[in-house]
Formats: C-alpha cells, structure tokens, sequence
C-alpha cells in the first residue's frame, strides 16, 4: 500500500474507520433479527439439545470465518469476496460472487424493513397498515441511506450506536434470565425432530451470517489487511457466546419455547415484566435497524466495485468528490430497495440470500490456497495447508443440500440473470493485463 492510499484509500475513498470500529460493524452485521427467533425456531426442532447445536453451528461458520479473514489478509480494496473470487478464479466467477452477494443484501434491507415495520406496529398499533406502515418501512431506510451518503465517519458511528443499542438489551436479558434459570428445563430429554434437521441447520449457520461483509469496505479501513482479521475472530467470539447464553436462558427459563413466535419477549415479560417485554420488542426494532444500516453501508461497495471493473453503468463507479463516498451506488441500492420492500416481492427474493451465501462462502474457501499461490504469503495464514480450507468447503456444501429445490432455482435464475450482465461488459483499459494482477493490494 502507498502512503498516498494509507490516507486516502483506493479512487477516492478515505481510510478513516478504526479496528474497533471494525468490529462493531462486524458484530452489527451479524447480530440482527435471528437472535430473537432463533430460540423458538431451535427448540422447536431441536429442544434442549438446541444449546449445543448452537454451539456446533458456531465452530462450523469458524472454519468459513478463518477461510475469510486469510483471503482479507491479502487486500486493502473494497469488495470483499468479490475481490478474493476475481483475483483467485478470474473474472465470470468473481462477477457471479459479487452481483449474487449484492442481490442477497438487497433482500436483507427489504425483509428486514418490513421486520421492522412490524415490531414498530407491535408497540404502535397505528403502524399496522396504510400510511403509517409506509412511513415506517421507507423512512429509516432513507435516513440510513442519508447518513451512508455523507460520509463513512457518520455510517460507522451510526452502525457502533446501534450495535451498543442492540447488545445491551441482549445483555440485560442474559443477566436477569441466569438468575432465573430452571435447571430442570436444560436438563430435560431431548426431542428432536429428524425430518426437520436441515432445516434447523440452515436456521443455526445462517443466524452467523453477515461476516461475509466485514471486509466490503475495506478502502475505507485504517489499516484493512491487519484489522479485517481480528474483527472476524472477535465477531465469531463474541456472537457464538451470546447466541449460547440466549439460548440457555430461553430454554431455562419458557415451559416451550418452541411454541412462540416472539420467544425473547415472551421470556422478558418472564422475567421483568411487561417492561421486559416491552424492552425486548424495542431491542429487536434496534437490532433490525443496525442490521440494514450495515448493509446500507457495505452493499453500495459490493456495486461500485462491480462498477468500477465495466459492469453495469458507468455513474455506479462514482466517488463523491465531497463525500469520499460511492454516493451513485448507494442512491441506486436505495432506490431497488424501496418498492421490493413496498411491494412484498421481497419473500421470493429473500430466497436467494441462502444460495447467494453459499456461494460466496464456497468461493472464498476454496480461494484461500489459489490466492497463496498467486498473491504470496497472507498476513494471516492458516495452519495444516488444505485442512480447514477443504473442511469449510464441506460445511457449506453439507448445507446446500439442506436447501429446499426453491432455494436452489431461485439461485439457478439470479445465476443465469448474472451471465447476461457479465456479457455486457463495458470494456476497460487494463482488461488485458493477467487475471491474477487485477484488483491486488499493494504491498
């Protein structure tokens, strides 16, 4: 890396965000709406051996995480997988990974809006349908959108507000729920439901995801290729213990907690009354909000990364020259994002964040030994050579045929949709230059 790009990042950006500032934005990332209804969910299939499986899932999405964080060690660009499967496979590949990530992320603001929306009508009633709904859905987007465009000071510090809003009724929670634990709830026999395991399984591995994302804008990052790495080992840390402790407690201290829809506030009002309640519902509206205003931050780069290498328009590879932010991009995602999560059609394209996550995920893994070969030694370097590596392959394709055939077609489509917009290329000096040399850090 120059010194040029150690201050003011790759065309255009600033590298302004700090390694803790890191890490909250990998914990906002992940730490969403699934934490309030993983619980049931797990319990339901799993009952009280749902504790553990929250535990296994979290060492399965390790292996992927430690895959992650070597390929990041590599770069201090923007684009994340995109940029590791450009760099490790070529082109096509990398442009399947990054517009199948992007067109996840979509999905998320839209579904996880409409989320909102609801716990919002939860505590307003009013919220539930009309004009009131609308405005509920479309205004936190636009002021999420707002502060992303002015700069990636004001999203960060937005995104570490949130977090700290979102963790602390978690914490609250776990605190007053340890003291209340019934111990013979834990301890009870499990019933597990065989004929629903892969559901369960996709349920507990996709709670984790959202790291994929950490490393997105990492133009914007103080020093990318050192602090991507440890936020990823904070995240899996931080976020596997607190599923554990939630799960713990739901499970202590709901006679079934299987048969709730809402079963952190169901345990709330347990536990502290209908201020537990109401403090979970809140905590949930929090999480929902800190979720998007990641992914309003990191989805725009997926784009103009894409962009920037000739696909789609021209105008998505913009930097604002005041800003320092890819302002066109974020405006664009705004503006898809809007009527999907107007319309509803957000369900059926909720469906392919699981295939687009597989993607991305199989992708990196099997990256990390090309980009080694490539690239040369990575700041962070795995131990055993094609262990975990080939170990996190497996996961996820263990997973993929745990996808239901939708899940799976829906992917096959966006694929396919991909193909036609790598075919329109617009052509870009330096296109002949090897693959390999494309998008890779300097040293």
């Amino acid at each position: 890396m120059s010194r040029a790009e150690a201050a003011d990042g790759p065309a255009g950006f600033k590298r302004e965000i700090s390694r803790w500032q890191i890490v909250a934005l990998s914990l906002n990332d992940v730490v969403g709406s699934g934490v309030y209804l993983l619980p049931a969910a797990a319990a339901a299939v799993l009952g009280t051996a749902s504790p553990w499986a929250v535990l296994g899932a979290g060492l399965a999405v390790f292996l992927i995480v430690l895959c992650f964080a070597e390929s990041a060690s590599h770069f201090d660009q923007p684009g994340s997988a995109y940029l590791y499967a450009k760099t490790a496979w070529g082109d096509l590949v990398g442009f399947e990974v990054g517009f199948m990530t992007w067109l996840a992320r979509v999905a998320s603001v839209a579904s996880l809006a409409v989320g909102f929306a609801d716990a919002v009508a939860y505590l307003l009633p009013s919220v539930k349908a009309g004009a009131p709904r609308v405005l509920a859905i479309v205004l936190p987007i636009l002021v999420l959108a707002a502060i992303n465009v002015l700069g990636v000071k004001g999203g960060t510090r937005a995104a570490v507000a949130l977090v700290i809003g979102k963790l602390t009724p978690l914490l609250i929670f776990i605190g007053v729920g340890a003291l209340a634990v019934i111990p013979d709830r834990l301890l009870a026999p499990a019933t597990v439901d065989p004929t629903r395991f892969g559901e369960a399984a996709l349920l507990l591995m996709f709670a984790y995801a959202g790291f994929e994302n950490t490393a997105a804008p990492a133009g914007e990052f103080k020093n990318p290729r050192r602090d991507v790495p440890f936020a990823l080992f904070c995240e899996i840390a931080i976020v596997t213990l607190l599923y554990l402790s939630v799960q713990v407690v739901t499970l202590g201290v709901l006679a079934d907690p299987g048969a709730t829809k809402t079963p952190l506030a169901d345990a709330g009002r347990f536990l502290l009354g209908p201020f537990g309640g109401l403090l979970m519902t809140v905590g949930a509206a929090i999480s929902i909000l800190g979720t998007n205003s990641n992914t309003i931050l990191s989805g725009p780069r997926y784009l103009w990364a894409l962009a920037n290498e000739g696909f789609g328009p021209a105008f998505l590879a913009r930097i604002s020259p005041r800003f320092h932010t890819p302002d066109a991009a974020i405006v664009f995602m705004t503006l898809v994002i809007l009527p999907l999560s107007l319309s509803g059609t957000f369900k059926e394209l909720a469906a392919l964040s699981i295939v687009a996550r597989l993607t991305t995920y199989i992708s990196t893994a099997a990256a990390v030994l090309v980009l080694r070969r490539k690239l040369g030694e990575p700041r962070v370097r795995l131990p055993f050579g094609p262990v975990i590596p080939g170990a996190a392959v497996l996961v996820c394709l263990g997973l993929a045929a745990s996808a239901t055939t939708r899940n799976l077609v829906a992917g096959a489509i966006a694929l396919v949709v991909g193909l036609g917009i790598y075919a329109a290329r617009r052509p870009r000096p330096g296109d002949g230059r090897p693959e390999g040399e494309r998008g890779r850090t300097g040293s």
